[in-house]
């Protein structure tokens, strides 16, 4: 519920004030990454027990870190990419297939443990995804079909318009008031 309200406010924002997806971006990134910086150690002590500045920092580590603020700069471009120019429907199975991205990475690259339920929970996205891409296919075949038949029923009653205008110019209709015919 609240993603959809997210883009479905800032969809509406963009298109009130004319304003593109990297503008956007350049807007709120700064508000972000102060929040960050203040609250992310207080956090981090709260979730760990110790201060991020105690951290022994390796060349590992710094490559590591690096790799993934880069990846978070592309996932933040990629969402505000999309905000503006898909659904919130479509947003959150993006959101989903990037999930899923993260927990088969972290398999792959990192030997993370795939448990019963992350295979579960990527295979119910997957089935998810493909439903909902159908769903999408079969409205907008249902929604052509529509407008085709719509467009059909308009061009006959243009033309059955037109051919009872030729008809009555050219026939002779008697006028009942005064007995005669008007041609």
């Amino acid at each position: 519920m609240k993603t959809h309200l997210v883009v479905q406010t800032i969809g509406s924002l963009q298109k009130k004030y004319s304003i593109g997806s990297f503008e956007l971006l350049s807007k709120t990134a700064p508000i972000q990454a102060f929040s960050l910086l203040v609250l992310g150690p207080f956090i981090d002590y709260y979730l760990n027990g110790q201060f991020i500045m105690n951290y022994k920092l390796s060349s590992g580590a710094i490559l590591f870190i690096l790799l993934s603020c880069s990846l978070a700069v592309f996932c933040n471009v990629s969402q505000y990419l999309c905000i503006g120019r898909f659904s919130a429907v479509s947003f959150q199975v993006l959101g989903h297939m990037k999930t899923m991205c993260v927990l088969t990475l972290g398999w792959l690259l990192f030997d993370s443990q795939l448990t019963l339920k992350n295979i579960l929970g990527m295979a119910l996205a997957v089935l998810g995804m493909v439903v909902y891409s159908w769903a999408v296919e079969v409205e907008k075949q249902v929604n052509s079909s529509i407008i085709a038949h719509l467009k059909s029923k308009e061009s006959s009653t243009e033309e059955e318009i037109r051919l009872l205008k030729d008809g009555a110019e050219n026939t002779n209709v008697k006028d009942v008031e005064l007995g005669g015919s008007k041609s």
